[in-house]
C-alpha cells in the first residue's frame, strides 16, 4: 500500500489505447467521492534503448540505492531552506519551486523528460551515471555552504552569547568602563568578581579577609543580572592568584578581564564583520538552496520516470509503449484510489508477472539471483512514490 503522504508515479503496457485512459481513471476516481480532491495527470515515459536483459536486471537492483541517495538529497535541500526561512510554512512555500513554478504544477501540467539534458539516445547506464553526477554534484555544493554558513553562525552566536549570557561568562567590555579601573599603579589593580545574587550579604562580610593585601572598603557594586552581581575590588597584585583560589572556595568567580580600548574596539569590529558575513553567507546559502531544489527535484523525478521505464521493461516486455500517470491521492480517500487503480489494472496480472513470481517461490536457485526482485511490493501495475518532502 502506497503512502498518503506521497505522489504516485504509475507506469502501465498499452496498445493503441492511450488516450481513453487518463479520462477512464479520472472518470472512476472522482466515482468515489465527489469531495476527493485527488489529481491525475499524464506522464510521459520516453522509449529509452532497453539494452541487455542482464543489464535491466543490474539497473533494476541498483537504482533503489540511488533513488534513496535522491530523495535524501532533495530533503536536506529541503531542510536547509525550513531552517534558514525559521519554520516559516508560507516563506518555505515560495522558495521550494521547480522552474519557479510548484511541484504540483510541475509534475501535473505537461511534465516532460528533458530531453536537452539527458538523450533518449544514450543507453540506460549513460543516463543514470549522468543522474548520478549531476546529484551528487548538488549535494557536494549543499555540504559545503552549509558547513561554511555553520561555522560562521556558531562563532557569531558565541560573541553574542559574550555578550548576553549572566556576568559570570559574559563579555565585561560593554559592562566595565575606565572609572572603574585604577590606572598606572606599580602594586595594586582591580579585580571583577562575579558573585551569586544568593551571596551578596556574604560577599560583603567576607571580601575584606579572604586573604591579606586586600583594599578595605574598596568593593564596588557595578552590574546585577537575574544570576549574579559583579563587584570590584582593590588588591595587591602579589595575592591575585591567592584571591582567585579563596574565591573559587566560596563559589565567587573571579573574572579574566584586561581594560584596554584597543580590545574593546577589536571586539566590536569583530562581531560586526561577523555578523555582516553570517547574512551574507545566509543569503548565499538561500539562493542556493533554492537553485539546488529546483535542480534536484527535477533529477529526482527523471530517476523515478527511468526506473518506471526498466521495471516495465522487465514486467510487461518489448515493444515499449508505456503509459506513465502521475497521481496526488488525497489523503482521506487514499485507500478508495488505491483499491479503484488495483481493480481497473487487474487485467494486467498474467502480463505482470505475478504468476511467475508465485512459481519462483519454489526455485531456490532463481531466488537468490533475484531476491531484490522479488522483495519489493508488487502490484499489476508499476509504482514508484515521489514524497511529499516539501510538506
Amino acid at each position: 500500500m502506497p503512502s498518503d503522504q506521497s505522489t504516485w508515479l504509475i507506469a502501465v503496457p498499452h496498445d493503441g489505447d492511450a488516450e481513453g485512459l487518463l479520462p477512464e481513471i479520472v472518470s472512476k476516481l472522482s466515482q468515489q467521492s465527489r469531495s476527493s480532491s485527488t489529481s491525475v495527470a499524464e506522464l510521459s515515459i520516453p522509449s529509452f534503448k532497453t539494452g541487455t536483459l542482464d543489464s535491466l536486471i543490474a539497473l533494476s537492483e541498483e537504482l533503489p540505492k540511488q533513488d534513496a541517495f535522491f530523495t535524501s538529497a532533495v530533503a536536506k535541500t529541503v531542510e536547509t531552506l525550513r531552517n534558514l526561512l525559521n519554520n516559516d510554512p508560507v516563506k518555505l512555500s515560495q522558495h521550494v519551486l521547480v522552474n519557479e513554478r510548484s511541484v504540483d504544477d510541475y509534475l501535473f501540467r505537461g511534465w516532460r523528460w528533458n530531453e536537452g539534458r539527458y538523450n533518449v539516445q544514450r543507453s540506460l547506464r549513460e543516463t543514470v551515471d549522468v543522474l548520478n553526477k549531476e546529484m551528487a554534484s548538488i549535494d557536494n555544493t549543499m555540504k559545503a555552504k552549509l558547513n561554511n554558513y555553520n561555522l560562521v553562525k556558531g562563532s557569531l552566536v558565541q560573541m553574542h552569547r559574550k555578550k548576553t549570557g549572566n556576568l559570570s561568562v559574559r563579555s565585561l567590555v560593554d559592562v566595565v568602563t575606565k572609572e572603574h579601573i585604577i590606572q598606572d599603579s606599580e602594586y595594586l589593580e582591580t579585580c571583577f568578581v562575579a558573585v551569586p545574587n544568593t551571596l551578596k550579604k556574604e560577599w560583603s562580610l567576607k571580601y575584606e579577609r579572604l586573604t591579606a593585601m586586600i583594599v578595605p572598603r574598596s568593593s564596588v557594586l557595578i552590574a546585577s543580572d537575574d544570576e549574579y552581581s559583579l563587584f570590584s575590588v582593590v588588591i595587591f597584585r602579589k595575592v591575585r592568584d591567592e584571591l582567585v583560589q579563596k574565591c573559587r572556595e566560596n563559589k565567587f568567580i573571579v573574572r579574566d578581564f584586561i581594560y584596554s580600548e584597543e580590545k574593546i574596539a577589536k571586539e566590536r569590529e569583530e562581531l560586526e564583520v561577523a555578523d555582516a558575513t553570517e547574512k551574507e553567507l545566509w543569503t548565499e546559502l538561500l539562493r542556493i538552496s533554492r537553485t539546488n531544489f529546483s535542480e534536484s527535484f527535477q533529477i529526482l523525478v527523471h530517476l523515478k520516470v527511468l526506473r518506471l521505464f526498466v521495471e516495465s521493461v522487465l514486467r510487461y516486455g518489448l515493444p515499449a509503449n508505456y503509459l506513465g500517470l502521475a497521481i496526488k491521492p488525497d489523503p482521506k480517500y487514499t485507500k478508495k484510489t488505491f483499491s479503484v487503480l488495483t481493480s481497473h489494472f487487474n487485467y494486467l496480472a498474467p502480463r505482470s508477472g505475478r504468476s511467475n513470481k508465485k512459481l519462483a517461490g519454489g526455485n531456490e536457485e532463481f531466488v537468490g539471483e533475484y531476491q531484490a526482485l522479488l522483495e519489493q511490493e508488487f502490484h499489476d501495475f508499476v509504482l514508484y512514490e515521489v514524497p511529499w518532502i516539501i510538506y
